[in-house]
């Protein structure tokens, strides 16, 4: 049997097909075709199409400084103006913007004129104190209203944000204020999540306190919940002063096409984490036509998209793309399991949720409290407003898929599988919902426009059916322009010698059908894990525990793990005496607790063991691959003849 005799074929309904934006397969491959013979003047019809520009660009793509692209460079424009202005511009003024539903249940309806006037008047505010163009600001906010209006306030003025996850620790917040060199944070008193008050202003001022943050001007605080904090003089001011007389109507600062739109930190394979540069213009464009494309998105729709701003998701597909489209989103401030594991459900049926979008973490969870307590299950709920569902953060196994296909989409809705990643800006391998046939766990083509390919590590393409490293062959709009002050490391990361410089390495593996073409992707391919839809580097946890006064050396894996992907698991050499029994739990426990500490609780190790010593060669290189049989649970079948002592493995089975 072939490899695609053995997929399994899901289609579209006819009925879909036919109201959709790019309808059946044959409108797929002219818009492929048209990029294939004019790749430049393709993109640039898109960019014309569905951006407002200020000043029209006459400068396409430039590739003279590979791979330092441009795009669009000598236009200019202002992100915030195409998501509000041009909306209010075209009578959509009274249409809900955002129908925000917070921890507790209750719902706030933001309109496009209120929204316009709530970020001008905080972008008045941020200008009044001082922050302008090209500044960097920390935004360490919660879900809700107004860490979108934030960043929407740095876009109008063209000041720089870089978005910090709510749930990262005080030390990754100093580390990202000190590499961005940002002069401002905005934060809150407190994050409500589960039904549980979570100090966020608190953990600013931690960071602060740790050192290096002397470009920090302005903390400014929302109070979302009244909690008590400190407010230092002539540095903290809440946010209800800084927007106090301020006007309704601000000024857009029209910026190149190029200028950096954001910074978000993303892990790498060595412990500093990377800030990620994407531009304007072209970062826009992929929002806007993958909001248009890939979701189908409907003047009547209700979208949900239930990532984190944290994330480079919450950038795309809430803050950015559905307003860059005139659409109405859900933004939700809680989690899918309180007050109990009905919440997503219960909200999609309450306000009758057209598209969702989702992590496949948040899938798995949910299939197992719905075998738990079938009272939750999405079929006790009226989910008949659906019409198309998504994934995103990793792949989705089959059975995943197909229980979201059944259980939650009635069989009838198309799902979009889409992979991306923080530094392709959009959607680069997706089905399009009224074109792909579906296979459940691939996320099958690539979007019109990008080149994408499997190839060997000396940069030849690969036979499809053979398991290879995923490229982009050509780059486009939307993709990582640098990292924040190291262009060395971008190139290397990106870009590497071994390729010649011409080819983007994604950094994922990847196998294509043999005979559909279709992507499905393998998993990564550097000391970079993902759990629960969240890049870490082995690197950055390895030196948070190092940091342990107790810890002599560590070193981290990946395992999988049903429930959030990829689990870490941690071997760990301590400076005295390796601990049994309960002396070995309660180290476990404070070294869990100090990792949530450095780097926030997403990183605390699952598995936590303990030896003399760690797996090394004479030469003195630690052998990950049996740390990774070890921590699967596998019998060590490889060669072990370098190893220093093997007895060491017997230590670490666990």
């Amino acid at each position: 049997m072939s490899q695609s005799e053995a997929l399994t074929f899901i289609d579209p309904s006819a009925e879909f097909v036919k109201q959709a934006t790019i309808s059946g397969m044959d409108a797929y491959k002219a818009l492929c075709a048209e990029a294939e013979k004019d790749y430049s003047g393709f993109w640039a019809r898109l960019a014309r199409e569905h951006v407002s520009w200020k000043t029209p660009f006459t400068q396409v793509l430039d590739e003279s400084n590979a791979p330092f692209f441009k795009w669009f460079a000598d236009g200019t424009l202002n992100a915030s103006y195409n998501c509000l202005d041009r909306n209010v511009e075209a009578g959509l003024g009274d249409k809900v913007a955002i129908v925000f539903e917070a921890d507790d249940g209750e719902v706030k309806r933001v309109t496009y004129k209120q929204l316009l006037a709530q970020v001008s008047q905080f972008a008045n505010g941020l200008r009044a104190r001082g922050i302008k163009k090209g500044d960097r600001v920390v935004i360490y906010m919660s879900m809700g209203i107004e860490g979108i209006v934030a960043m929407q306030a740095c876009a109008r003025i063209g000041a720089i944000h870089s978005v910090v996850f709510g749930g990262f620790s005080s030390q990754s917040v100093r580390d990202r204020i000190n590499d961005a060199g940002a002069v401002a944070v905005i934060t809150a008193d407190e994050q409500c999540r589960g039904g549980k008050k979570i100090p966020l202003k608190p953990a600013v001022d931690e960071g602060i306190a740790l050192g290096g943050c002397e470009s920090i001007k302005n903390v400014i605080v929302f109070q979302r919940t009244g909690g008590t904090c400190n407010m230092v003089a002539d540095r903290d001011v809440w946010w209800h002063d800084v927007v106090a007389g301020q006007s309704e109507v601000c000024e857009p600062e029209w910026v190149g096409a190029e200028h950096p739109l954001f910074l978000l930190y993303t892990s790498g394979s060595t412990g500093k984490p990377k800030g990620v540069q994407h531009s304007t213009g072209g970062y826009l464009l992929h929002a806007i036509v993958t909001m248009k494309w890939t979701f189908d998105i409907k003047p009547d729709d209700l979208f949900w998209c239930t990532a984190d701003i944290g994330w480079v998701t919450g950038h795309t597909y809430i803050t950015y793309g559905p307003l860059a489209c005139g659409a109405t989103e859900v933004v939700f401030e809680g989690i899918p399991t309180y007050p109990d594991a009905g919440r997503f459900w219960k909200m999609i049926q309450d306000h009758k949720v057209n598209i969702f979008y989702t992590a496949p973490t948040a899938i798995r969870s949910l299939v197992k409290a719905a075998d738990v307590n079938p009272a939750v299950a999405p079929t006790q709920y009226d989910l008949s407003s659906l019409r198309l569902l998504g994934t995103v953060g990793e792949p989705i196994n089959p059975a995943a898929w197909q229980w979201y296909y059944d259980s939650v989409g009635g069989g009838r809705c198309p799902i979009v599988d889409t992979f991306w990643q923080t530094e392709t800006g959009g959607h680069m391998i997706t089905p399009l919902p009224g074109v792909t046939p579906m296979v459940p766990g691939s996320c099958t083509l690539p979007f019109p426009g990008i080149q994408a390919a499997v190839v060997d590590e000396t940069g030849t393409e690969l036979d499809w059916g053979k398991g290879g490293l995923l490229v982009v062959k050509r780059p486009w709009p939307a993709m990582i322009r640098n990292i924040w002050g190291d262009p060395e490391r971008f190139k290397k990361s990106y870009y590497p010698d071994d390729f010649n410089g011409k080819l983007y390495l994604a950094g994922d593996g990847s196998i294509r059908d043999v005979n559909t073409g279709y992507f499905t992707i393998t998993g990564r391919i550097d000391d970079v894990l993902n759990v629960s839809g969240h890049r870490m580097g082995t690197m950055e946890i390895e030196s948070a525990l190092v940091s342990h006064p107790m810890v002599a050396e560590a070193a981290v894996v990946g395992r999988p793990d049903d429930l959030t992907g990829e689990a870490i698991c941690a071997f760990v050499v301590l400076k005295g005496a390796r601990p049994t029994g309960d002396a070995a739990k309660k180290m476990i426990k404070e070294l869990q607790d100090h990792v949530g500490r450095e780097i926030g609780p997403i990183a605390k190790p699952k598995d936590l063991r303990f030896g003399e010593n760690l797996p090394k060669t004479r030469s003195g290189k630690i052998m990950r691959r049996l740390l990774r049989s070890l921590a699967k649970g596998e019998t060590v079948a490889q060669d072990t003849s370098t190893l220093e002592n093997p007895a060491i493995l017997d230590q670490l089975r666990g």
